[in-house]
């Protein structure tokens, strides 16, 4: 196994030029679990904690490689929620953001903030340069993203008017270090409209459009309205049957965790 070791943007785009099938190496909480249990063997690694470029959290950017420990106390709260729930503090202190972008498992904790308040990611390559893509572009499957051979996650950029009222929570078959059964994220603005994004229960994290709609024409919704709009959002969910939960469990829950997240919004 070839390791290396890029200690510049520069250089991390170089290495994946000269190797595109290269595996990309960041906390490793998702891949060394392939290695030591599922006997994974990537022939070149690309190790990526060494790049500056990649630990910037400013002006609305997310590098690929802030930690969730940093996150925890990131000026947006739905995202800050969302990364206190992640694995344990060891977890937190090696996985990333990008971790999840790279992943792109349903379940991921992070990827219901970035669909909720409509985040692009931003990725690079030595041929084609930077390029930004809409969230639903570059999610594009379980465990599928659109990234090209020799690109590289650089992060997000979240939108300059994101609301305050943020609100994240998500349910699992404990209440600490478990991967998500379903997982909610909801955004309020300040003329009543309302964005809510779910993870674990569709192929890659989704809006509920007519959910959404429903609840913004309401600028003061009633508890009636709360419940309906969890009706609606368990009605817009499409969630499997697996060996954490089965598929009716999940649209419960979903419904119930939009509820709740609106009842908090409100408050």
């Amino acid at each position: 196994m070839q390791i290396l070791r890029p200690r510049s943007l520069d250089e991390a785009l170089d290495a994946l030029a000269a190797h595109p099938g290269a595996t990309l190496l960041a906390g490793g909480t998702d891949l060394m679990v392939q290695v030591n249990y599922q006997g994974r063997r990537p022939e070149v690694v690309v190790a990526l904690r060494r790049v500056p470029e990649l630990l910037q959290m400013e002006d609305g950017f997310v590098g690929a490689g802030v930690t969730w420990s940093r996150l925890t106390s990131a000026p947006w709260p739905g995202l800050a929620q969302a990364a206190r729930t992640v694995g344990s503090p060891q977890i937190r202190a090696m996985g990333t953001l990008g971790g999840n972008l790279g992943t792109a498992s349903p379940a991921g904790d992070g990827l219901p903030f970035l669909a909720a308040v409509g985040a692009g990611v931003e990725v690079a390559s030595r041929a084609g340069g930077r390029r930004t893509l809409a969230w639903d572009q570059f999610l594009v499957g379980p465990k599928r993203n659109s990234l090209q051979p020799g690109e590289l996650i650089l992060g997000v950029r979240l939108p300059t008017d994101l609301p305050q009222r943020q609100e994240f929570a998500k349910v699992g078959a404990r209440n600490a270090m478990v991967i998500s059964i379903a997982s909610a994220c909801l955004v309020r603005f300040a003329d009543g409209a309302v964005r809510i994004a779910l993870g674990s229960v569709g192929p890659t994290p989704l809006r509920a459009p007519r959910a959404e709609a429903m609840i913004s024409a309401d600028k003061h919704p009633s508890p009636a309205a709360a419940a309906e709009f969890g009706r609606l959002v368990a009605e817009e969910v499409r969630p499997i049957d697996d060996h954490r939960s089965t598929a009716a469990y999940r649209r419960h829950a979903a419904g119930v965790i939009a509820r709740r997240l609106l009842e908090r919004a409100l408050a």
